[in-house]
C-alpha cells in the first residue's frame, strides 16, 4: 500500500530566480520553494530540488524515496546529465509519477519519455490565456469550473509535437488567437506522466489558486498505486501445471 502522505520532489532548475530581479521578487524562494509552500499545505510530504546540487539533487536515494517528481526548466536543459535524465527514466517506468510544467516542454526526460521534439510555437507579450477543461471526469480537473482565467502568460501555440496524449485534460485559449493542448496525461511503464502549460517565470502564475489547484490534483493523480508487479524476460515456471 502506497505511503502516506504522498512524497514529493519539486525540481527546479533555479536560474532565473537568482539572474532577474523581475523573477526574484515574484518568487524569492524559487519557483521550487513556491510550489512546495503550497503543496506542504495541502498535506503533501514534499522535497525540493535544483540543478546546481550534486548528481542534481536527483541521486539514487532520492528518486527511490518520491512518489510524484515535478519537473521546472527553462534555460539549462543542456545541462542536466544524462546518467541522471536515465535514471529518473528509470523511476518513471518503475511507477514514480511525473509532472512537467510549463518550459520543460523541452526537457531531456519529457523528450525521452515522449520519443518527440515536443516543440510549439511561443510569443511572449502579456496576453490573457483561458484555460478550458475537456475533461471535467478527470481527477486532475476536480473542483474546477469549466474555464478559468490567467490574465498575463507566455502564449504556447500548436503544432505542439508530442504523441497524441491518452487523456487531454485542459485546451489554452490566448488572446492572439492561438490554441494549446495544455494538460496532456500519458503512462510510460507503470509511471503516470502530466504535461501541464501555464507558468512563465516574469508572471505570478504559481499564485493562482486555480493553477495550483491543478497541480495538487495531479500530484494525487500521478502517486503510484499497489497494482501487481509486472515480470519481464525469460520465465521458466509456466502458473499452470502441464
Amino acid at each position: 500500500m502506497r505511503p502516506e502522505p504522498i512524497r514529493v520532489l519539486v525540481w527546479n532548475e533555479y536560474r532565473h530566480e537568482r539572474d532577474d530581479p523581475r523573477v526574484r521578487a515574484l518568487y524569492p524562494q524559487g519557483i521550487h520553494g513556491a510550489l512546495a509552500d503550497y503543496l506542504r499545505r495541502q498535506g503533501f510530504a514534499v522535497n525540493t530540488a535544483t540543478l546546481d546540487e550534486p548528481e542534481h539533487g536527483l541521486n539514487e536515494a532520492v528518486l527511490a524515496a518520491t512518489d510524484v517528481l515535478i519537473w521546472w526548466g527553462h534555460v539549462a536543459h543542456h545541462e542536466v546529465q544524462d546518467a541522471i535524465v536515465a535514471r529518473v527514466h528509470r523511476h518513471v517506468l518503475n511507477g514514480m509519477g511525473l509532472i512537467v510544467l510549463h518550459s520543460a516542454h523541452h526537457a531531456k526526460i519529457f523528450r525521452a519519455l515522449l520519443g518527440t521534439r515536443c516543440d510549439l510555437k511561443w510569443r511572449d507579450i502579456g496576453e490573457r490565456e483561458r484555460i478550458w477543461v475537456v475533461a471535467p471526469h478527470h481527477p486532475i480537473a476536480e473542483g474546477l469550473d469549466e474555464s478559468f482565467t490567467i490574465e498575463h502568460e507566455e502564449m504556447y501555440g500548436e503544432f505542439f509535437d508530442v504523441p497524441p496524449p491518452e487523456t487531454l485534460v485542459f485546451i489554452s485559449w490566448f488572446q492572439g488567437g492561438e490554441v494549446f493542448r495544455s494538460g496532456c496525461c500519458y503512462t510510460r511503464g507503470r509511471g503516470k506522466i502530466f504535461y501541464f502549460r501555464p507558468g512563465h517565470e516574469t508572471y505570478p502564475t504559481y499564485h493562482h489558486p486555480q493553477v495550483l489547484r491543478v497541480i495538487a490534483n495531479a500530484v494525487r493523480w500521478a502517486a503510484p498505486t499497489s497494482g501487481p508487479l509486472p515480470t519481464f524476460g525469460h520465465h521458466p515456471s509456466p502458473p499452470e501445471p502441464l
